[in-house]
């Protein structure tokens, strides 16, 4: 191992830990899971730091760290939503929009050409909604109960840029297709 290989151990360390997270959740140990869950965000600014800093981006890097803060957050908003922490109907709008902009990705990939994958401004607010949701669900399920009027109007601004962040990849992607027309076969 090579210290420019550091992020990416990082990132499938983040990864790995997704599976503590989850465990920790379902048996109600929140004030551990939080702690965990905000390990996992430390050391995903660190992997992000070291990458840009010193200059150790790789391919890998660009697949495993989006994908090792997806899964995270994917797998806290399914666990917190079986246990009735998270409204269903939101759970399911997270998890709607993340395969429409993976599945849209990779059929833009395949037919169109390959994808520069850049966050819109929109999408990097909905992330930040989404762990603050995460963090602020926990919180009150375990250590610290939150105010009761906190949590809607929290759930809601997650809700809606779930939906303009969903919408606006849709009218991105699928007129830069039809701009680039098909690969040929």
């Amino acid at each position: 191992m090579k210290l420019k290989d550091l992020p990416n151990l990082i990132s499938a360390m983040r990864l790995i830990a997704v599976i503590p997270v989850v465990y920790l959740l379902l048996v109600h140990e929140f004030g551990w899971a939080l702690a965990l869950f905000a390990a996992a965000g430390a050391s995903d600014g660190l992997d992000g730091f070291l990458a840009k800093h010193y200059g150790w981006q790789s391919r890998l890097g660009g697949i495993l760290d989006p994908l090792a803060d997806k899964t995270l957050l994917i797998c806290c908003f399914l666990v917190l939503g079986s246990l009735g922490l998270i409204p269903i109907w939101l759970v399911l709008a997270v998890v709607f929009r993340d395969l429409v902009i993976v599945g849209g990705a990779v059929l833009y990939n395949y037919r169109v050409e390959e994808v520069e994958a850049a966050p819109i401004p929109v999408s990097k607010l909905n992330t930040l909604l989404q762990i603050l949701l995460v963090v602020a669900v926990i919180t009150d399920a375990g250590p610290y109960p939150l105010p009761a009027e906190w949590l809607p109007p929290l759930i809601w601004a997650c809700f809606t840029t779930v939906v303009v962040s969903g919408l606006q990849y849709v009218w991105i992607w699928g007129r830069k297709a039809i701009r680039r027309g098909l690969k040929d076969e």
